[in-house]
């Protein structure tokens, strides 16, 4: 004969208030390097099969690799994404710094390949260009940017390999960016960074991680004291117009022909606000006089995010509407720089932990309900 004993349901009659388990849609769990790094090595896996670096023959889809012979029929070969837009300055910054992080070469060396194969075929599309006018140039954002998107976050990627010793020959590359962004972007009349459109003299919150993250990483890389009091002028000048003090949020664009200025506190762009001051501060001197206000702005910008937060871990589309939809991209911004501010001593573990815990416990109950 089998006596079977039913597990004792635990609840507040038999086991202490403090040993209780919350009863959270999403439970804090302990965040394990492993599990992170393995996210880390599937997406790098990933980026890796569908960015290839190789020219080719569009007419015929032949590699080219002879580059002492022009064809006007030379491509990038294609891939899922572009070798040189905004997005994939990010990820090349991410790389670098999974690579400098984890010790695993592999996410370094996936930047310095790619880095060395737009340095060796830059020279080549230029020629091509200036011979053939009339060709459509697959790097025209590297070699003639028309706009921040197509320089800043790229730029500063770039920066950041150099500055890890990579050997991939982008210097001149450099320099022409921070040409543009230096001396070409459009300003207004105080210098902020403008663009003239949808409206004249209009400041896109974008635009801070458009520019500001290299000028302060070309400071650290020439040592030239300008390049910080620049960057710092242009998280001043963006948030005095655009940073909402009661609030704790930024808008995302302001128009200067405007007396009104409706408030949009779009989650995306607040993430490129809040990603350039930990870009800046991780490089400005400590004893730089703009530092404390930057350090302000971050710690302000970090509380009012707090506030926002759904219970389900990330932010909205419209961070205080929570009828707009739950946005993953500037969650997983928020997530770094939270974490990245912690770590570095910038606001207090106890009080913001949470948040970038709950974000990440959030993705990985979603990966294990996706099986």
């Amino acid at each position: 004969m089998c006596f079977c004993v039913a597990a004792q349901k635990v609840n507040d009659s038999n086991t202490p208030l403090h040993a209780l388990q919350p009863d959270y849609p999403i439970p804090y769990t302990t965040t394990q390097a492993a599990d992170v790094k393995q996210v880390m090595d599937n997406v790098l896996a990933y980026l890796d099969a569908v960015t290839p670096a190789e020219l080719v023959n569009s007419a015929t889809g032949e590699p080219i690799t002879d580059l002492k012979i022009p064809n006007r029929d030379a491509v990038l070969k294609t891939g899922d994404f572009r070798l040189t837009s905004y997005e994939w300055g990010v990820t090349y910054s991410a790389m670098l710094l999974a690579g400098e992080t984890t010790g695993d070469q592999r996410y370094t060396q996936y930047v310095s390949k790619r880095f060395a194969f737009l340095a060796t075929v830059a020279p080549y599309f230029r020629a091509l260009a200036k011979s053939q006018p009339q060709y459509k140039n697959p790097l025209r954002q590297v070699l003639e940017p028309h706009a921040l998107d197509d320089a800043g976050a790229i730029c500063a990627s770039m920066i950041k390999g150099e500055r890890a010793g990579l050997k991939t020959g982008v210097r001149p590359l450099i320099d022409n960016y921070i040409e543009y962004i230096m001396k070409k972007e459009y300003r207004l009349a105080d210098g902020t960074f403008a663009r003239n459109r949808p409206l004249n003299n209009t400041l896109w919150l974008d635009d801070l991680y458009m520019s500001v993250p290299a000028i302060a990483q070309m400071g650290m890389l020439t040592g030239d004291a300008a390049y910080y009091d620049e960057a710092v002028r242009q998280i001043t000048q963006f948030s005095k117009r655009m940073f909402n003090t009661e609030k704790g949020l930024y808008m995302h664009g302001w128009v200067e022909s405007m007396d009104v200025h409706p408030q949009f506190h779009w989650a995306r762009a607040n993430g490129w606000a809040l990603l350039t001051k930990v870009e800046v501060l991780r490089v400005l001197p400590e004893n730089h006089p703009g530092r404390p206000l930057v350090l302000e702005l971050l710690r302000a910008h970090i509380k009012g995010l707090a506030s926002c937060q759904s219970g389900q871990g990330f932010w909205h589309q419209l961070l205080d509407r929570n009828d707009s939809y739950l946005e993953t991209s500037a969650t997983a911004i928020y997530t770094y720089c939270i974490a990245e501010a912690i770590n570095r001593g910038w606001i207090q573990r106890e009080a913001y932990g949470p948040m970038a815990l709950l974000a990440c416990d959030y993705h990985k109950s979603e990966r294990k309900g996706a099986g």
